[in-house]
């Protein structure tokens, strides 16, 4: 299916890749309890229709068929659905940009790297998704990763301390079937500083100063 093609199947079922992880988010919660599952499977849902179709959406056939596993009322599911940004209720993309351009993000250049993303994909604005169906560009909140801002967040993967020809960089691998690394796209590791260690050493041990 299309990412024009937005039609929604009459049916959907969990595949035999879905169902061990349906059991584990069921087996966090009591049995009385277990329509808290709601948000777990939700996403287990969009991942396989990405698997299935190239498009990682959440149609409301595959509501309403958390809601029967669940035994609520579909509406129950609707709503938060709806309510998370994290879900999306249409097809979308191949790769999904998720860009972050809260104040952490903004002050280190997120602008930049929206400008990158819409010249990389030939996208004008938030929502739309490229002619060739390949990336779908979103505005989305803070992704709690403000160390290492600006950041993009490209479906599940964090790519990190971005600007404008990195983030390009990191397009174009992905029109080329590559999925970079994720995490840090400067010399640093996780959120340490950029360039490496920040204390004084003893050149005779290599130990940090202070240390027994």
């Amino acid at each position: 299916m299309s990412v024009s093609d937005h039609v929604q199947p009459e049916s959907f079922a969990f595949d035999a890749q879905s169902e061990p992880e349906i059991a584990k988010a069921l087996a966090r919660y009591p049995e009385e309890r277990k329509a808290s599952a709601v948000m777990p499977l939700l996403y287990i849902a969009q991942d396989q229709m990405g698997r299935q179709t190239g498009s990682a959406w959440i149609p409301t056939a595959a509501m309403d068929e958390i809601a029967r596993r669940l035994e609520i009322a579909p509406v129950r599911v609707y709503e938060v659905a709806s309510f998370y940004f994290m879900y999306n209720r249409s097809p979308i993309g191949k790769y999904h940009l998720q860009v972050c351009t809260t104040t952490s993000c903004w002050l280190r250049g997120s602008d930049d790297v929206v400008a990158a993303c819409r010249r990389a994909t030939g996208i004008s604005h938030f929502g739309e998704t490229s002619e060739d169906g390949l990336f779908t560009m979103t505005e989305v909140e803070c992704l709690g990763a403000c160390s290492n801002a600006p950041i993009l967040q490209v479906d599940n993967d964090f790519y990190e301390d971005l600007d404008g020809p990195r983030t390009e960089a990191l397009i174009e691998a992905l029109r080329r079937g590559e999925r970079p690394e994720p995490g840090p796209t400067v010399d640093r590791l996780c959120s340490a500083p950029e360039g490496g260690r920040r204390v004084l050493l003893d050149e005779d041990t290599g130990q940090s100063q202070g240390q027994g």
